[in-house]
């Protein structure tokens, strides 16, 4: 199976439809599936779901999708940082879905491995618990019932993530912080396609250095990416 395509435009050709619900890669603007961000907003894709950690920034990441007012919801951590969005959500025009970081990322991971379901305590006592099912299992101290809420897991029409290398198979490495969200969500997409900055040849990368294997990854390209900083900070001269 080919799985090496020319651009971000050719490796979404025939996976974009309006109303789609997309899985995102990146934490702040670290490991962001840029290339492919900027060809889902090229491709005037509407009615958009995402589920990411964050909305990255006005005019990077996720924002730019914001902009186009292409995005229809937002199932994130942190929003901030995004003047756009907030004025969307304030107004009315875009739904948000707030999760817990672990528990967002647990959602994509489960979703990838086949559990539809599962418990946790994060978000007990929250509005983020309000309309979920509750359960009391006993595992406090003595064996006391303690509360947990029911999360779905979340499997997605396709994800989209950024890698540092990969194979012609889709074993994918990512670098060092950048790796974040991207596993999780490389697993929940019926369809996943990563962007690299570099596509090594077959039986090149360490087995034991592959974070994420090929089978999850069914589509790769090759390009060059922005480094950014979120905010810099620097001392005042003396």
């Amino acid at each position: 199976m080919k799985k090496v395509y020319g651009s971000a435009s050719e490796a979404l050709d025939d996976l974009l439809h309006d109303g789609m619900f997309i899985a995102a890669g990146g934490f702040g603007l670290c490991g962001i599936p840029e290339l492919l961000l900027a060809a889902i907003r090229d491709a005037g894709t509407k009615d958009l779901t995402f589920a990411s950690n964050n909305a990255g920034v006005d005019d990077f990441g996720i924002g730019i999708l914001l902009q186009t007012k292409q995005v229809k919801k937002m199932i994130s951590s942190y929003v901030g940082e995004n003047k756009e969005f907030m004025r969307q959500y304030l107004s009315g025009e875009l739904e948000l879905e707030f999760n817990p970081q672990g528990t967002l990322a647990e959602r994509m991971r489960a979703g990838g491995s086949g559990i539809p379901g599962f418990y946790t305590k994060t978000g007990v006592g929250t509005q983020i618990a309000e309309g979920k099912e509750h359960k009391d299992f006993p595992t406090g101290p003595d064996g006391a019932d303690e509360t947990y809420i029911m999360e779905r897991g979340i499997v997605a029409d396709l994800s989209i993530v950024k890698a540092w290398k990969a194979d012609d198979t889709g074993n994918l490495v990512f670098r060092k912080t950048a790796r974040n969200f991207n596993p999780p969500a490389a697993m929940c997409g019926k369809v996943c396609v990563a962007e690299v900055e570099e596509i090594v040849p077959r039986g090149s990368l360490d087995p034991d250095t592959i974070h994420l294997p090929g089978i999850y990854v069914h589509r790769v390209i090759q390009g060059e990416h922005e480094k950014r900083i979120e905010q810099r900070t620097v001392r005042e001269k003396a």
